[in-house]
């Protein structure tokens, strides 16, 4: 069994209390914002269930932010829109969303633990940890947070643009949301820059 708390007790043995994890969720759907979640865990509660969402099932995802709100781990978010993503990049769209939630947190983090191989601009120390997200239970419990919020988002978002399937797939190029953007043409919450977009509403 994976310990994904190495990294995290080797800070905490060092007196860095306020570790920070920070991941993001959408970088690469077609619609909607790209949202990065940030979370400092309390070492005094079970930490042993923080897995990279993407292992999990919807249900575990929802129960395990639950848990983290319930047993009072900071945790912020960031978001992203489409506009700005298509303005700049998905990389600088994905690093200023992760910036922004670390800067949202209600306590100043000492240390950040970033998923992937770049750091975003911040105001305290941080590293970059590839596959961090298997790797370390803060930016595990990052991941849910921004998947869980995100999901709830896109979901909201086919109130008002049916016909897209967003329920099912929440944005991603899938065989049926390719197909429906061929049908009814981009929204404004599509992404125009991304391949498989139009770049004109049908």
């Amino acid at each position: 069994m994976t310990d994904r708390l190495v990294l995290e007790r080797a800070l905490w043995s060092r007196g860095v209390d306020r570790v920070a994890g920070v991941d993001e969720a959408g970088r690469g759907a077609l619609f909607g914002p790209v949202v990065a979640g940030a979370v400092i865990l309390d070492a005094r509660k079970n930490l042993e269930d923080y897995r990279d969402s993407k292992t999990l099932t919807a249900q575990r995802r929802e129960a395990l932010f639950r848990r983290i709100l319930g047993d009072g781990h900071a945790w912020s978010l960031g978001v992203v829109s489409p506009q700005e993503i298509d303005s700049t990049d998905i990389r600088k769209a994905t690093l200023r969303a992760m910036s922004l939630a670390v800067s949202a947190l209600p306590v100043a983090p000492s240390r950040v633990l970033v998923d992937g191989n770049a750091v975003p601009a911040l105001s305290c120390p941080a590293e970059a940890v590839i596959d961090g997200d298997e790797l370390c239970a803060t930016i595990a419990a990052a991941s849910i947070v921004a998947k869980v919020v995100r999901d709830r988002l896109i979901r909201a978002l086919e109130g008002f643009f049916p016909g897209y399937g967003l329920g099912e797939h929440k944005g991603y190029g899938t065989r049926a949301h390719l197909e429906a953007l061929a049908r009814l043409g981009p929204t404004p919450m599509h992404r125009r820059s991304f391949r498989g977009v139009p770049r004109e509403m049908a």
